[in-house]
C-alpha cells in the first residue's frame, strides 16, 4: 500500500540554483524572526535590519548569478528568465532601500523590529514569485504572499491613527482586489482547462471560437480589473493616495517601487504568454486604461500639498505610462516597460528617501516642509530635484530615455495616439514637480512648528479632501484669535 502511495505522489524537481533568489528571501525572513527575538537592544536595532540588507542583497546577487540561465522551475510553476531575474533583482533593490529607510523609524519599533523586517522579506519573496509566475495558481499565491504583509505593515504604527486607517483602507480595497483577480483567473481556467500560461496559449491559439467565449472574456476583464487594483491603474486607483499618506514612509516607498515592478511584470508575462491570441481585446481596454491612469493621475497631483499624497498620484500616472509597453504586445514594448519600472525604482525610492529626512525634521511632509531644503541640506535637495525631474521625464535624464523609449514603442505598435497622451500628461507633470523643485531651491525656509502642522494632519479630514492642503490653511491663516499661552496667561497687557 504504501509503494503505491510512493509511487502516485511524487514530489517535482526543484532546480535549487534557479529557486536560490526567493529561498534567500524566505530564509532571511525565518532568521531575522528568530533574531528579534533577543533582548538585546543592538540585536534588534542593528543586527535586524543589517541582516534584512544581506537578505535582500543576497536575493539580487543570485538573481544576477542565474542570469545565464533559462528554463522553468517546480514543475513550470515559475519561469527562470531575464524578466523574472530583474523582477528580483528591483524588489531586492527597493527592499533595501526600504529597510534604510526604517532604521530609526517609529514604526519597527512599534510592530518590534522582527517581525517588521520579516514581513517585508515575506512580502518580497511573494512579488519575486509574482513575477516569475507562469501559472494561474501560482499567480495568485504570489500576489497573496505579497499583500497580506503589506497589509500588516500600513498599520505598523500602532499610536497613529492615520496608519491604522492606512491599512484597514488597503485590506479592504486589497482584498477586492485580489477576488476580483481570483474569480477571473478561475474562469480562465474554466474557459480553456489549463492553469499553465503555455498551454493556455495554445488553447486559445487552436479553438478559434474560445476567442468569443464570454466565460473566457469575462475572465480576461476581471483579471484586467484584479490586476490594475494592485498597480493603482485609474480609475481603481482610489484606495493610493490615503493608504500612501498613512503608511510609514518606509513602506510607502516599499509599496510604491516593490509592487509595481512585480505587478507590471506579472502583466507582461500573462499578456504576452498567457493571451496574446487576445490582444485585440485586452489591448483596447488596457490603453484605455493607460490613458485614464496617465490623465487622472497627473491632474490629481496637481492640487496636493502633501509630497506623500503627489508621489502618490504620480505613481497612479506612472502606472499608466509603464501599461503603455504592455499594450503593445510587442519585444520593444515589454523592454520599454521593464527598463521605466527600473528607472522608476531608483527616482521613487531616491524621492521618498528625501521626505523621510524631511518628515523626520520637520513633523510633516507638506510641501512648505521642503521650502529652503537646498539651504539647510544641499544634498538632500540635489538628490530630491534629480529625482523629480527624472519622474516628470526632463531630457537628460534616464526618466526621459525611458519615456522615449515608450513612445517609440507605442508608435511601432500603432498606438500612436498613446503616445500623444503619453507626452501631454509628462508635460502636466511638470507643474507640480516642477512646483515642489522651486520649493526646494527658490523660497526661504519656513519656522512653522512641525507639531501644529503635524496636529492638523491627524484631525479628522472631509472624504475626498486634502490633509495636507487643510495644514497648509491653518498654517497660512491669520491668527485673529487669542493663542493658547495668552489664553491660560490671562488677557494681553
Amino acid at each position: 500500500m504504501s509503494a503505491v502511495v510512493s509511487a502516485a505522489v511524487k514530489a517535482p524537481h526543484i532546480d535549487w540554483a534557479g529557486f536560490s533568489p526567493v529561498l534567500a528571501l524566505f530564509v532571511g525572513a525565518v532568521v531575522v524572526l528568530l533574531v528579534g527575538l533577543l533582548r538585546s537592544r543592538l540585536a534588534r536595532e542593528r543586527a535586524v535590519p543589517f541582516l534584512s540588507i544581506v537578505a535582500f542583497g543576497a536575493a539580487a546577487g543570485l538573481a544576477v548569478w542565474q542570469w545565464d540561465e533559462r528554463g522553468s522551475l517546480i514543475s513550470g510553476a515559475l519561469a527562470l528568465d531575464p524578466l523574472a531575474l530583474i523582477g528580483t533583482i528591483g524588489v531586492g533593490v527597493a527592499g533595501i532601500a526600504a529597510v534604510l529607510l526604517s532604521i530609526g523609524a517609529t514604526a519597527p519599533r512599534e510592530a518590534a523590529h522582527g517581525e517588521y523586517h520579516a514581513l517585508l522579506l515575506v512580502s518580497a519573496a511573494g512579488m519575486a514569485l509574482f513575477a516569475g509566475a507562469q501559472n494561474l495558481v501560482t499567480t495568485f499565491l504570489g500576489l497573496e504572499l505579497l499583500s497580506v504583509p503589506l497589509y500588516v505593515l500600513a498599520a505598523t504604527e500602532l499610536h497613529r491613527r492615520r496608519s491604522l486607517e492606512s491599512g484597514l483602507k488597503y485590506l479592504i480595497v486589497g482584498s477586492v482586489g485580489s477576488a476580483t483577480l481570483l474569480y477571473g483567473l478561475a474562469l480562465i481556467y474554466g474557459a480553456t482547462g489549463f492553469t499553465d500560461y503555455a498551454a493556455i496559449a495554445r488553447e486559445i491559439g487552436s479553438d478559434s471560437g474560445l476567442r468569443d467565449d464570454p466565460l473566457l472574456l469575462g475572465g480576461v476583464a476581471m483579471v484586467i480589473v484584479g490586476l490594475c487594483f494592485k498597480a493603482s491603474v485609474a480609475p481603481f486607483h482610489q484606495w493610493t493616495p490615503d493608504v500612501y499618506e498613512g503608511a510609514p514612509t518606509a513602506v510607502t516607498a516599499f509599496m510604491a517601487t516593490a509592487t509595481k515592478v512585480a505587478t507590471l511584470i506579472a502583466m507582461v508575462r500573462l499578456f504576452d504568454v498567457a493571451l496574446p491570441g487576445l490582444s485585440s481585446v485586452w489591448g483596447p481596454a488596457l490603453a484605455a486604461l493607460a490613458a485614464i491612469a496617465m490623465i487622472v493621475g497627473n491632474v490629481g497631483a496637481l492640487g496636493q500639498g502633501s509630497v506623500k499624497r503627489l508621489l502618490a498620484y504620480s505613481s497612479v500616472a506612472q502606472a499608466g505610462y509603464m501599461l503603455v509597453g504592455v499594450v503593445v504586445a510587442t519585444p520593444l514594448g515589454a523592454q520599454a516597460t521593464v527598463f521605466y519600472v527600473l528607472a522608476y525604482v531608483v527616482m521613487t525610492a531616491a524621492a521618498f528617501a528625501v521626505v523621510t529626512a524631511v518628515e523626520r525634521d520637520s513633523g510633516s511632509d507638506h510641501q512648505q516642509a521642503f521650502a529652503g531644503l537646498g539651504r539647510r541640506r544641499p544634498l538632500h535637495a540635489v538628490a530630491l530635484t534629480l529625482s523629480l525631474l527624472g519622474l516628470a521625464g526632463v531630457p537628460a535624464t534616464v526618466g526621459f530615455v525611458a519615456k522615449l523609449r515608450l513612445v517609440e514603442a507605442a508608435v511601432d505598435g500603432d498606438y500612436a495616439w498613446l503616445a500623444i497622451i503619453l507626452v501631454v500628461g509628462s508635460m502636466i507633470s511638470f507643474g507640480y514637480y516642477l512646483r515642489v523643485v522651486a520649493r526646494v531651491w527658490a523660497e526661504e525656509p519656513q519656522d512653522a512648528p512641525a507639531s501644529a502642522a503635524l496636529a492638523l494632519r491627524e484631525t479628522p479630514q472631509l472624504a475626498g479632501a486634502d490633509p495636507a492642503g487643510d495644514a497648509e490653511a491653518g498654517v497660512r491663516a491669520p491668527t485673529t484669535a487669542p493663542s493658547a499661552a495668552v489664553a491660560i496667561g490671562g488677557p494681553r497687557l
